[in-house]
């Protein structure tokens, strides 16, 4: 298939929940986006004026305050048929994961290595905080069953990245017992 640009199609999913602002949707890659895409705000706004341009989102001018105006985006008939007809396509690509932390370790070439203990230590005290925030982010998004039914998607990503975390975190003790 290509690398093609995916940016556009979670902007449209978002907006295909509700009407948000360019802050919004930079906000979204701050949390539960951000677990499993990365996008900056240079990257953001330009899409959404493409967007815009190709008639899939559109805008209204909000005024907050005395003077701030907002740009609220929304999406289009356009839009929602091309988010639907790109969830509908399938996705049989793996996708490699980015982690500058088992590149550096394709390099040591040693158990005796004096680096790789500090590099474990650190990797796993990143990874259970990092763990714990997904339990907490799980507690507070999904405390019931209506919760999950309502946002089900949502709740399976949350869990696999529980369960990514779990399972990085037992592997790196695993070798820091070594």
């Amino acid at each position: 298939m290509g690398q093609r640009n995916r940016l556009q199609y979670i902007i449209l999913g978002l907006l295909n929940q509700r009407p948000q602002t360019g802050y919004d949707l930079t906000k979204a890659f701050e949390n539960e986006i951000g677990e499993f895409w990365q996008a900056k705000h240079s990257q953001i706004y330009p899409m959404l004026k493409r967007l815009e341009a190709a008639g899939e989102i559109t805008h209204e001018d909000t005024v907050t305050g005395e003077k701030l105006a907002k740009k609220q985006y929304s999406l289009t008939p356009a839009g929602h048929e091309k988010l639907v007809a790109w969830v509908t396509e399938p996705s049989p690509e793996l996708t490699a994961i980015k982690d500058e932390f088992i590149l550096k370790l394709y390099f040591i070439k040693s158990i005796a290595d004096p680096r790789l203990q500090p590099m474990l230590q650190e990797q796993a005290g990143l990874h259970r905080a990092q763990l714990a925030h997904l339990r907490q982010r799980q507690t507070t998004v999904f405390p019931d069953q209506a919760a999950i039914d309502q946002a089900y998607g949502h709740y399976l990503i949350l869990d696999h990245a529980i369960e990514r975390e779990e399972h990085y975190v037992d592997w790196l003790e695993k070798y820091l017992a070594h």
